[in-house]
């Protein structure tokens, strides 16, 4: 029996396991090809982007590693994430960042505009890759101090307001494009290093400016913005503006989606506790999964138990259709390619297992307060033949299952990767 024909049996005597305790491991299967994950562009350049040198990443970001092959141009790192998708069954998005237009000249980011983005635009099309955008408020001149839309300077403040406003225009253009709404996330990370004297203003100089930013009114079948939280960074240890407390208020007081990052609050806190409690006030959620070790470090998605427990909140509420999943992660000291398979497969892979729980029966026997025979069946749901769905759902993708996918991205490697040098940008 050939490896195919292993993978059939195995699935076969998984969706009888599955079928003893009530689970239909098709349905699952039909429901996680529903599901789009939105690949972040910026871990295939180690976050460079490509307006030129207006400055080196900064604003609380760091990226460590040297791995060769580093995409050097839009048309390498579309190369690349085409290698990606085609390792990770399903079909998803692509998550770009403002810095990544392609740029015959210099623009300044308070004058870009979907001319820009038209490459990326019809690549999009052409993939069936619908996108995803964020504005760039760091790694600019006008971010040198640590401050954006919270800048005390006017001047400054307007001039990230116009890139705000430019970038929701485009993310518009995109989603009209695509026939899928573009949502546009806005991370601004504006904060203070040591203990502030004030910090109420600064953040009154924020709620105003994101005011002005979403006070055009664009279709909603074209893009829905989100602004996200975050408890630190380099450079604003002390006090970051941005709070989880500023944009849930901000979100709830105007009906706008937020998105929770991974890495963005306390080493004891976790995303997953805060799904269920935030969708109650405001419309969708946007999740930037992502694994921070000590900080928010940014580390690819592993298949811990936090991630699990996210995916498992999302289907055990019901909020498949109002959170929109994205990944946010950058490491240079690995294959840049294996590191989004990785990350997406395992995200995939953890909602795979949500949706192959017995979730009725566990809150049915919640509900009449039989707590024991809710834990014994979590527990024993540990040891379920999951991995036999995966390779199965993975083969019905045709994508490579188990560990292949490792040997493409090692031939991609020999036969692009190292081929390319940071000395020289081809022509």
């Amino acid at each position: 029996m050939g490896r195919s024909g292993k993978i059939d049996a195995m699935y076969e005597l998984a969706r009888e396991q599955y079928a003893a305790i009530g689970v239909d491991t098709d349905d699952a299967i039909r429901r996680i090809g529903d599901v789009a994950i939105s690949l972040h562009c910026w871990q295939g350049d180690d976050v460079g982007g490509f307006e030129g040198d207006l400055q080196s990443l900064g604003n609380g970001l760091a990226v460590t590693g040297n791995h060769p092959g580093r995409a050097r141009t839009p048309d390498e790192l579309r190369q690349d994430l085409q290698t990606a998708y085609a390792l990770i069954p399903g079909n998803h998005r692509l998550n770009l960042h403002a810095m990544y237009g392609e740029f015959d000249t210099p623009v300044d980011r308070d004058a870009i505009d979907v001319q820009h983005f038209q490459g990326w635009i019809q690549w999009a099309v052409d993939q069936g890759v619908p996108l995803d955008f964020n504005p760039s408020f760091f790694s600019h001149p006008n971010a040198a101090d640590g401050f954006t839309l919270a800048h005390s300077d006017p001047g400054i403040r307007q001039f990230w307001i116009d890139h705000g406003i430019a970038c929701r225009k485009i993310a518009a253009a995109m989603g009209a494009a695509q026939g899928s709404p573009c949502v546009d996330n806005f991370w601004v990370p504006d904060g203070f290093k040591d203990t502030p004297a004030d910090r109420k203003t600064p953040r009154e100089r924020l709620a105003a400016s994101l005011d002005e930013i979403f006070s055009g009114s664009l279709p909603p079948t074209h893009t829905i913005d989100a602004v996200e939280c975050k408890l630190f960074g380099i450079g604003s240890e002390s006090c970051v503006v941005g709070s989880h407390e500023f944009y849930l208020g901000y979100a709830i007081s105007r009906n706008q989606m937020l998105c929770l990052d991974a890495g963005h609050f306390h080493p004891t806190e976790v995303i997953s506790d805060k799904i269920s409690s935030v969708l109650m006030y405001v419309p969708e959620l946007l999740l930037h999964v992502s694994r921070g070790v000590r900080w928010d470090s940014d580390h690819v998605v592993t298949f811990t138990d936090e991630l699990q427990a996210i995916m498992q909140e999302i289907v055990r509420g019901g909020f498949l259709d109002r959170v929109h999943i994205g990944l946010d992660f950058f490491d240079a000291s690995i294959n840049r390619v294996a590191a989004w398979t990785i990350g997406t497969r395992n995200a995939l892979k953890a909602l795979l297992a949500a949706l192959l729980e017995p979730t009725e029966q566990l809150q049915q026997l919640e509900r009449e307060g039989d707590f024991t025979a809710r834990l014994a069946l979590m527990e024993e749901q540990k040891m379920m033949p999951l991995g036999a769905v995966w390779d199965h759902y993975c083969q019905v993708s045709d994508v490579p299952a188990g560990r292949q996918w490792l040997d493409v991205v090692r031939q991609y490697e020999q036969d692009v990767l190292k081929l390319r040098s940071d000395a020289s940008v081809p022509a």
